[in-house]
């Protein structure tokens, strides 16, 4: 039987995680610390958990109000984190933040008869209302494994940024100190698999404060990778680099590590005026002069962008655009999207700018060429 069939069955501790793709990278960062857990794909009797972001939410919502299953219903991952009020019409607890330790405890005390008010990081209903618990220190990720088979994640080499871009949920979950799992500890999971993949807010920021660049760390880290003997994709989805820590001497190491012969670039924009507003903390010739450096590196920049935020002009969507032909014209691609609010940012009440139908119709066509990717013509709203 497939290993994954028979986590999806067996749960000798009446604890189940409710799996699904989109869910499974947390997932396998919480599985090897509860012991005994099952995966599940509905409801079952004893303590169900669930992570899910916003775009899962109303699905998630309708599924536990529909069951019909006695069990402990608990909430963990972006949207509850930032909405635990509203996810609390629907779970008995939710998980607030970072889950390595708050859960474990949280389903030690469930079990145990104890006093949920005591575990911090969490939220609940109590005499009528939520009560909403201190939060906790963030974690150290040497402490705590990324993955436990049959279910395996790209190794999280960093969490938290700095920059608090308004419409990014990294700062509010993770907080705005960066931190860093240690090399030794991600050699010991590199060594788990047949190719090796990331995540991190930016993945030239490894072992730096998340502003100023430490590529000498990130080096070193390629360097001991590369001694594995392993294909590595870096600097690519799921992860993404700022372009303004993509250097010659940044360009040169990917070329020379890395299997990848793209890297993807959070650009977002192609105004200042936008991006300034974001809170970016660069500007759009530090995007070109990224792309370019790739393209003489012999990569090929992937670019993200962002249409329709908050404030945009007709003006502003026109010159992101502009930015998408030029990067497409020399060589590269860019992947874009309409811009969600999400809860938790800035930006969480903020309504999108309309897209252009111009914008619409010409990436429809760099679509078609094979030069663009994403969903840039509606955006999901809660």
């Amino acid at each position: 039987m497939n290993p994954k069939r028979r986590a999806l069955d067996s749960s000798p501790s009446g604890i189940w995680f409710r799996w699904n793709k989109k869910n499974s990278y947390s997932i396998a960062a919480l599985l090897p610390l509860v012991g005994g857990a099952g995966l599940a794909d509905e409801p079952r009797e004893g303590i169900m958990l669930y992570s899910f972001a916003s775009a899962q939410a109303e699905e998630v919502y309708r599924e536990v109000g529909a069951s019909k299953v006695e069990a402990i219903y608990v909430a963990g991952g972006p949207h509850p984190s930032a909405r635990p009020v509203e996810a609390l019409r629907s779970f008995d607890y939710v998980v607030i933040g970072e889950g390595e330790e708050t859960l474990p405890e949280l389903i030690g005390c469930i079990r145990g008869g104890g006093d949920p008010g005591l575990v911090r990081g969490i939220a609940f209903k109590r005499d009528g209302g939520v009560l909403i618990t201190p939060s906790r220190e963030h974690v150290d990720l040497d402490l705590y494994p990324p993955f436990k088979p049959p279910i395996f994640a790209p190794i999280e080499i960093s969490r938290g940024c700095p920059w608090g871009c308004f419409f990014c949920q990294t700062p509010s979950l993770f907080g705005r100190r960066m931190r860093h799992r240690s090399i030794p500890w991600i050699l010991k999971y590199a060594r788990c698999y047949s190719d090796l993949r990331f995540t991190s807010p930016n993945a030239l920021a490894y072992g730096s404060d998340g502003v100023h660049p430490r590529i000498d760390k990130v080096e070193r880290l390629l360097a001991a990778l590369s001694d594995l003997g392993k294909p590595i994709f870096f600097g690519t989805f799921p992860s993404e680099v700022r372009p303004d820590f993509v250097t010659e001497e940044a360009v040169e190491l990917l070329a020379r590590h890395c299997t990848n012969r793209t890297i993807s670039i959070g650009g977002q924009s192609g105004s200042d005026r936008i991006l300034k507003m974001a809170g970016r903390g660069h500007d759009v010739e530090a995007v070109r002069r990224a792309c370019d450096l790739c393209l003489d590196g012999g990569l090929v920049p992937n670019l993200d962008l962002i249409v329709g935020l908050p404030g945009e002009t007709a003006e502003d969507q026109m010159l992101t655009l502009s930015l998408a032909r030029e990067v497409v014209g020399k060589g590269g691609r860019v992947r874009a999207h309409h811009f969600t609010p999400l809860p938790g940012t800035p930006l969480e009440g903020a309504d999108p700018a309309p897209l252009l139908e111009e914008v619409a119709k010409e990436m429809g066509e760099l679509a078609l060429r094979g030069a663009a990717k994403g969903r840039w013509a509606a955006a999901f709203q809660r």
